[in-house]
């Protein structure tokens, strides 16, 4: 089982720089709070989606295809309970749906499955070194570079870890495909323990290694791999520059992709 994100392809987005991927995520970002109308982050999200598939990172996107549907559908689901619009649709009580709400819900729900993909992509076509060098290039403290590229290498860990566990529960005899859905997840509890176990003395034994070879963060360091801005990635950076502008000024000035004012 591949428990790392990243994908080894050889595409225009897995050569650019990584300061300009990392500068263009943080725009996407951005731009994903330009808008609070489904139309509108629709668009932005078909963007992003033909981002992916430039990059040739639909087979993460597969793997991960449940968690954007849910974040869609809960928060189309949950949103419009909890913010009221003039054209109400459906009222019970305390409760109530209106168009506004509910179109509102769904931009969020666009909004989030948006952002986990812009970080999906960036992951895909980013090395944890690269992204490391390049993060200390536009100026992080070495420490906190270290510590980010150190917890990108400790989650697929401990996630390949505790698929290790499962399987060898499951060989043993293990059954997670009957029952309810709160008895699975009962059944999931257990296997916490010896994962965290595993977590603390993995933990210590990288704290141990670093220690042997004195690893000390506040020495300046050289570095092997030191990435260089090409003309291309200029010009990607101008490019999403100028999209955000222009699209902050429609929602700014010309008070557009917007369903409910007041709101991101």
């Amino acid at each position: 089982m591949n428990i790392f994100l990243y994908l080894d392809k050889d595409t225009a987005v897995h050569r650019l720089d990584p300061r300009t991927k990392v500068t263009a995520s943080l725009i996407l970002f951005v731009i994903c709070l330009c808008f609070n109308h489904p139309l509108y982050m629709a668009g932005i999200s078909l963007g992003v989606f033909l981002i992916a598939l430039w990059a040739r990172a639909m087979t993460n996107f597969r793997r991960l295809r449940y968690v954007l549907i849910l974040l869609i559908l809960f928060s189309t689901l949950l949103w419009p309970f909890f913010i009221e619009g003039p054209t109400r649709w459906w009222s019970f009580g305390p409760l109530s749906l209106s168009r506004e709400s509910v179109f509102y819900g769904l931009a969020m729900g666009l909004r989030l499955a948006t952002f986990v993909s812009i970080g999906l992509i960036f992951l895909s076509t980013t090395r944890n070194e690269e992204l490391t060098g390049g993060l200390i290039l536009m100026g992080l403290p070495y420490p906190l570079a270290f510590a980010l590229s150190t917890a990108l290498r400790l989650v697929p860990t401990f996630a390949g870890a505790g698929a290790t566990i499962i399987q060898a529960q499951m060989s043993r005899g293990l059954d997670l495909e009957t029952g309810n859905l709160f008895k699975r997840i009962g059944k999931f509890i257990p296997q916490a323990v010896p994962l965290f176990i595993y977590a603390v003395h993995h933990t210590n034994t990288l704290a141990m290694a670093l220690e042997a070879k004195g690893f000390d963060p506040k020495v300046k360091r050289s570095f092997y791999y030191r990435p260089k801005m090409k003309a291309v990635d200029y010009g990607v950076i101008v490019f999403f520059v100028l999209l955000m502008g222009t699209l902050l000024y429609l929602r700014l000035v010309l008070g557009m992709g917007v369903v409910i004012p007041g709101r991101l």
